[in-house]
């Protein structure tokens, strides 16, 4: 990573501004039900504090659109940070204003203090100037812990970086190097495995990975429009018509670069759509009117693992069903398994956020893969190849 991080900067004495994703699960009684984004951002901020400086932390939480929504508040987090550091986190009324940045400032060495929810503002997603120079005030160096957010230009992801000098947290540079990587130096047998609702979502992940991985193995939804573009008969299985062309193309240009690719040979379809539906496995070209796939068939599963049995690099981005539904969600967990035993032979293994890293994180087999990646739309947008305005506004190591 070409990036500074907040090793390369003294935090001594200083009042740090971090960027943290704390957009996690609450329940209906407003507590926390997953508090892994909080942990991922722990050896930043204990790194800050140790190394005495007062510690400034701002997020967001659900979408309140620039309205104050109570049940979004950032409350719950500052709760839970607390026990996690065994220290006080003092939660703030706002995230701006002459009384925060009083606040602020007030801070000693070793002190923490929670920012309430950014997007009660409305001017945190619109990137304002005048907002980001107010968070900017709170403190005196940037850090930015928050992958998950970096694909966003907002005020408090690029903004800020107007107004004080930004460095990358530990779990931003972890992500962008395993990711980073993967991508420019893998080993190889190179293998991919794209799932997901829709083929349009990752159009430009399949253009860019065709041309790098040497297997590509396409489950999901978006199978249908490739089982489609074969002439296959996939009965009631939704698919976009508008870009079986396009998946045909991909297929084509696959053929082309030699690359080993493989869709589902065997599928599991159902009545209907919905959790207790009758279900079967059919042949993934004879799918009956009346049915639709679901998830991936047991013969898949084997040809997937058969195929994944020498590849040293592996990276999964989509669920390969409907992963919510224990009756279709056996590929899915199939592949959690077939992965975690790849990462046991030495296989770098990494899980590209999102519904893929949902799954994983609740069989509780993140620890068996190489590395889970925090974010979903950013790390979509990476194996893109897009450039992460969060991330390009961080200071280069050569500055």
């Amino acid at each position: 990573m070409d990036k500074k991080t907040v090793r390369d900067s003294d935090v001594a004495g200083k009042r740090v501004l971090m960027r943290v994703d704390f957009n996690v699960p609450l329940d209906a009684e407003r507590h926390i039900t997953d508090d892994t984004r909080i942990r991922a951002t722990l050896p930043t901020i204990q790194y800050v504090l140790d190394h005495g400086a007062a510690l400034i932390l701002m997020s967001h939480l659900g979408r309140p659109d620039g309205k104050v929504v109570e049940k979004l508040s950032l409350a719950p987090v500052a709760q839970r940070l607390s026990e996690l550091l065994g220290r006080p986190v003092e939660m703030a009324g706002d995230c701006v204003g002459p009384h925060v940045e009083a606040t602020a400032r007030a801070l000693s060495a070793g002190q923490v203090l929670l920012l309430e929810n950014l997007r009660f503002h409305s001017q945190e997603e619109k990137n304002d100037p005048a907002f980001a120079q107010q968070l900017a005030a709170l403190g005196e160096l940037y850090v930015n812990d928050a992958f998950g957010t970096a694909h966003r230009a907002h005020a408090s992801t690029e903004g800020v970086t107007r107004f004080l000098p930004g460095v990358a947290g530990f779990l931003m540079e972890r992500e962008l190097n395993f990711l980073g990587s993967a991508l420019e130096h893998p080993q190889r047998p190179f293998a991919a495995i794209v799932g997901g609702a829709k083929v349009s979502d990752k159009i430009k992940v399949l253009e860019r990975l065709i041309g790098m991985v040497d297997i590509l193995l396409i489950g999901g939804g978006m199978a249908n429009t490739f089982l489609k573009a074969r002439g296959y008969e996939i009965g009631d299985s939704l698919f976009e018509e508008d870009k079986v062309e396009m998946a045909r193309d991909l297929s084509g240009t696959a053929r082309r670069k030699t690359l080993t690719m493989l869709l589902p040979v065997d599928v599991v379809v159902a009545d209907r759509f919905a959790a207790d539906a009758q279900h079967k496995v059919v042949a993934a070209d004879d799918v009956q009117a009346g049915w639709r796939i679901l998830d991936i068939g047991p013969a898949t599963i084997e040809a997937f693992r058969a195929t994944l049995a020498d590849a040293r690099t592996i990276i999964w981005n989509g669920t390969l069903g409907v992963a919510e539904w224990p009756a279709f969600a056996r590929g899915t967990g199939a592949m959690i398994d077939i992965l975690a035993q790849r990462t046991q032979a030495g296989a770098t293994t990494i899980v590209g956020g999102g519904d893929s890293a949902a799954a994983v994180d609740a069989a509780g087999a993140a620890a068996h893969m190489t590395h889970v990646s925090t974010g979903g739309g950013a790390s979509l947008e990476f194996l893109e190849g897009r450039v992460l305005p969060g991330v390009a506004a961080l200071q280069d190591k050569n500055v």
